[in-house]
């Protein structure tokens, strides 16, 4: 699961009752993405993933349920120039993510509020394909193979909508 390089991080889809997906905005840029996050020591990914909900997005899990999850890592190179010079001195290359794909069980409240980073400042709710028009280029190939391998997960739960 480690690669030297890499980071380990979760990816998360958390889809409302339309089918819609959450997608956030990073603070003072036009740049869009799922809420990600870092593995902490003795953390597992799915552990990891209910964190972050919370700490980026302010929702608790027992508001969701967990539709299906990625069987692949993926993984993806953040230009030099994009990465935080805290990073650099470690031989960061980039992120190694599983991906998640989580369904809304109520309506919730989105919050930024919980995120020691402060990292988003607005979100939307989109169609499944959609944010791969908007994400950074380096990201983008890591979202279609995600997207791609929890599409048949995402139609079967929403078939009916």
């Amino acid at each position: 699961m480690k690669e030297q390089g890499y980071r380990l991080n979760v990816g998360i889809m958390i889809a409302n009752c339309e089918g819609k997906l959450l997608l956030c905005k990073r603070r003072g840029m036009n740049s869009w993405q799922f809420p990600q996050g870092g593995i902490d020591n003795n953390e597992d990914p799915l552990e990891a993933a209910k964190r972050e909900l919370y700490e980026e997005v302010g929702i608790n899990s027992k508001c969701v349920k967990l539709i299906k999850s990625s069987d692949e890592w993926y993984k993806y190179d953040v230009p030099e120039k994009s990465r935080r010079k805290i990073l650099i001195n470690k031989n960061f290359k980039g992120q190694k993510q599983k991906w998640f794909l989580f369904r809304l069980k109520e309506s919730v409240k989105i919050s930024f509020e919980n995120d020691p980073d402060n990292e988003f400042d607005d979100f939307k709710w989109v169609s499944y394909w959609y944010p791969l028009a908007v994400i950074v280029s380096f990201k983008e190939a890591v979202y279609r193979k995600a997207l791609n391998e929890l599409k048949y997960a995402y139609c079967n739960e929403f078939r009916n909508v």
